[in-house]
């Protein structure tokens, strides 16, 4: 399982994520940031920071938000 980052992340990039993540499974894309699902160890240190509440375990998405896990999925794949 993992966390995923969805639409309030997006125009914002705060960034205090990135810097609690302990296994460094975040980077910065160009319009938010994304969370690699095969890194995560779903610890929940990234949502307990986040100032825009844009976080959520994968179990917990919306169906409207299932979309940001696909685009983290695509995210990371293009970076290999």
């Amino acid at each position: 399982m993992s966390y995923v980052i969805t639409a309030p992340c997006m125009g914002e990039k705060f960034g205090e994520c990135v810097e609690v993540c302990p296994v460094d499974c975040i980077l910065e894309g160009d319009e938010m940031f994304f969370i690699d699902p095969d890194l995560c160890i779903d610890c929940g240190a990234c949502q307990a920071v986040c100032p825009v509440e844009a976080i959520y375990h994968e179990e917990d998405l919306l169906p409207e938000d299932e979309k940001y896990f696909d685009k983290a999925k695509e995210f990371f794949a293009a970076a290999e």
